[in-house]
């Protein structure tokens, strides 16, 4: 899969309306900044056209799927019109199925208990947790994390030729990493599992917010991603592909909405009948609100020139790494390497400093918001760095004082929203820390770096 670049004959986009956009927040040193929102990663602002569209349908609000009123009526037709425009936004093939989850976690994890017994399943240990950690009931190998995009598809490829031939199954892979940005080969990974007999499953939780996702294009299986990434607030998900594996398996949740019929039997116990479509896996009042929400903002990327967007953020990928590249004690963390196609996340440590600590300067002093930690890809994060396995550090709670030497890092990300001049004041703020220090001192309370509101840094 290759990056889409700049042309010739295309205008850059301007960044897209978002949410919070003029929100001011305090420094530490005195005053008030307008927030530079730069953890899109984690959870991108919402559009303001999404929030727009969910306001216009709010007073009309109603049950899906039973009611007989006109707001039951409105509300299942928009619920359903939402599947369909999910499904166009992702180029799903005749027979798919779109089922609304509440992120890429559950989509996963409903996948992981739709595998069929005995299937055999195959995640790099590169993965975030979302994908590395849901096949509890499977046969799991864990690929070691590639170096070159060849050696991803080498892997998979060997792994694949000693797996038990008659048996299903799975392979799990990410679009572009949480922790890196990179892009994976993910057309060429779906090529060497179907040669093999295996499917596969993309988690697009940081590629659909960054890159168009075609199902059919990249010749994947399922695709899962997170509303909460794609600008569209309230909590759902998506799992998108095949219909097979999630027809034949129990439904992931038991109540109504999932089952077609059920009665009583004589001799007192239920007999149930399951839907076979999309509502199997949909148990219970939906939440048509967030998935109106992923709807409008698939549609708005699209209307947008989703090329565009790519274009404008390739700019901004490349601002921000000839600016930490200008600083030597940055090291900015790669699996493939400098020439790496990636979207707008990088995750970077500074020589003397501990992560924790830099990003509490940032926010504080600056008033940009990134992450630091091992952002949920613990074992990718400890390959990165070179740690021991038993190295202490955790998810964004590290216990080094500042100053120590820290397991975690700094994750900086962006994207259709992020103004020109967060890009700039991150750039700025990442030079002048490293070269004047902290104006402010800080200490670590509950597990995190804050200001120490009682002295100045001297």
């Amino acid at each position: 899969m290759s990056v889409v670049t700049a042309a010739a004959d295309r205008s850059i986009c301007s960044p897209l309306p978002v949410l919070g956009k003029d929100v001011t927040v305090p420094l530490v040193t005195g005053g008030e900044v307008t927030y530079a929102a730069l953890d899109y990663a984690a959870s991108a602002p919402a559009l303001q056209r999404v929030w727009d569209d969910v306001a216009a349908y709010a007073p009309y609000y109603g049950s899906v799927h039973r009611g007989a009123g006109y707001l039951s009526q409105l509300s299942t037709d928009l619920f359903e019109n939402s599947r369909k425009t999910v499904a166009e936004f992702l180029g799903c093939r005749a027979g798919d199925q779109v089922i609304f989850t509440r992120s890429t976690t559950d989509s996963l994890n409903l996948l992981a208990a739709a595998v069929p017994a005995d299937c055999q399943v195959f995640v790099y240990e590169s993965e975030h947790h979302a994908s590395l950690l849901p096949w509890r009931d499977a046969r799991v190998t864990y690929l070691d994390a590639p170096r070159t995009p060849a050696q991803a598809v080498e892997t998979l490829e060997r792994a694949l030729a000693g797996r038990d031939p008659y048996g299903p199954a799975l392979v799990c892979v990410t679009g572009a990493s949480n922790v890196t940005g990179e892009l994976w080969p993910v057309k060429e990974l779906a090529a060497a599992a179907h040669a093999h007999g295996a499917r596969i499953v993309l988690d697009a939780a940081q590629l659909a917010p960054h890159h168009p996702v075609d199902i059919d294009e990249l010749d994947v299986d399922w695709v899962a991603f997170s509303g909460h990434k794609l600008y569209a607030p309230f909590g759902s998900g998506v799992l998108a592909g095949r219909a097979d594996w999630l027809q034949d398996a129990e439904p992931y949740l038991a109540g109504g909405g999932a089952s077609r019929k059920v009665a009583r039997r004589t001799d007192g116990g239920v007999d149930v009948e399951w839907h076979s479509t999309a509502a199997r896996h949909e148990a219970g009042s939906p939440n048509v609100i967030g998935v109106y929400s992923i709807a409008s903002a698939c549609k708005a990327l699209t209307e947008a020139g989703f090329d565009r967007l790519v274009d404008r953020e390739q700019q901004l990928v490349s601002r921000v790494r000839e600016g930490l590249a200008e600083v030597p004690q940055v090291k900015v963390l790669s699996l493939f390497g400098d020439d790496a196609p990636r979207v707008g996340v990088i995750s970077f440590v500074v020589e003397g400093w501990n992560s924790s600590h830099f990003a509490a300067a940032l926010s504080a002093e600056y008033g940009i918001g990134v992450r630091d930690g091992l952002f949920c890809a613990h074992p990718l994060v400890r390959t990165l760095l070179g740690s021991d396995p038993q190295d202490p550090g955790e998810c964004g709670a590290p216990e080094a004082e500042p100053g120590e030497r820290s397991l975690n890092a700094i994750r900086v990300s962006f994207g259709a929203g992020t103004p020109d001049e967060h890009i700039e004041r991150f750039v700025r703020a990442v030079k002048e820390l490293v070269s004047e220090g902290a104006q402010w001192k800080y200490r670590t309370e509950d597990g995190r770096c804050v200001p120490d509101r009682g002295t100045a840094q001297v």
